[in-house]
């Protein structure tokens, strides 16, 4: 703990207990995928725990997906965690998958449900695949020895029949073999406080780690929290408030955002934070640097 102030933990000693993840997700266009790899080469002298590329809704990715996951475990010496969803495919498929994977050295899945595919309404379970995330993850429990991280909602799943369903949805995924959850992202402190709370009293015992979504357009992300069942809280809407001409400051103030969500968070004890980069690497590289994490060279 930094004390009881937590909001005022940015003006205190750089912490030297932290580690980060990235998220990635697979470029569609070469332009894309420059950016990518510009960003993967940028941020790998922090030292991740790991990086993580997304499997797109319905498995629409799933060859981009692989070919990420692929590069970077053969071309850097980052540890890539892969992305697999009970969507749109057979037990016996993603099984296949998983092997691919473990035979290419890759050690870490990230299990998901999935999203269903665009222009279907609710998800609905493919007849011979694995039912939800629990399956998923006893399943690939089953093909090898992986790590597996799952899933968590600080806010509750969309279509989670309570808070209390939630949190057993989680239980159910740690205890089918999950070793870690890595939450939705979210904004005020005390929500994701709150849940690790809640958690906690459910016998959760694993780390839960904050997904940390730094904000580039306010306005695109103001959409998809309605989708996602994360709040938008209005002192967000008043900091960036005409700055939808101004992407400089845009950046300056979501940086200054993530960072102080990132500092109370540790003020609470919290050391470990996953990063959904959107490939982009100058904002979750600045924050990084506030939270005392930097390259090897001290740079």
């Amino acid at each position: 703990m930094t004390g009881n102030a937590p909001h005022l933990a940015v003006a205190a000693p750089l912490p030297h207990d932290v580690r980060v993840s990235f998220e990635f997700f697979p470029p569609k266009t070469e332009k894309a995928n420059k950016t990518l790899w510009d960003s993967i080469q940028r941020l790998a002298p922090l030292r991740p725990s790991y990086v993580s590329v997304t499997y797109g809704a319905g498995g629409s990715t799933r060859e981009r997906t692989h070919a990420t996951v692929y590069r970077i475990r053969h071309e850097t010496a980052l540890e890539p965690a892969a992305h697999l969803t009970c969507v749109g495919a057979a037990t016996d498929e993603i099984d296949d998958i998983a092997r691919s994977y473990w035979q290419a050295g890759v050690r870490h899945i990230v299990a998901l449900r999935g999203d269903p595919p665009e222009g279907d309404d609710r998800y609905r379970p493919h007849p011979g695949g694995y039912a939800y995330a629990s399956d998923l993850v006893a399943g690939l429990k089953k093909v090898a020895d992986f790590e597996i991280s799952v899933a968590a909602y600080p806010e509750t799943h969309p279509e989670a029949a309570s808070a209390e369903d939630d949190i057993d949805n989680l239980k159910r995924k740690i205890d089918a073999g999950a070793s870690q959850a890595i939450t939705q992202f979210f904004f005020d402190v005390e929500v994701f406080l709150r849940f690790r709370d809640r958690a906690q009293a459910a016998g959760i015992t694993v780390p839960l780690i904050p997904g940390i979504l730094p904000v580039t357009n306010f306005a695109r992300l103001a959409e998809f929290s309605i989708k996602s069942g994360a709040s938008m809280p209005a002192w967000m809407a008043e900091l960036f408030d005409g700055l939808d001409g101004d992407p400089e400051t845009r950046k300056l103030v979501a940086a200054s955002v993530a960072a102080e969500q990132c500092r109370a968070l540790h003020g609470h004890g919290v050391t470990e934070f996953h990063f959904y980069t959107m490939n982009r690497a100058d904002l979750v590289y600045a924050i990084c640097h506030i939270l005392g994490v930097r390259a090897d060279d001290g740079a």
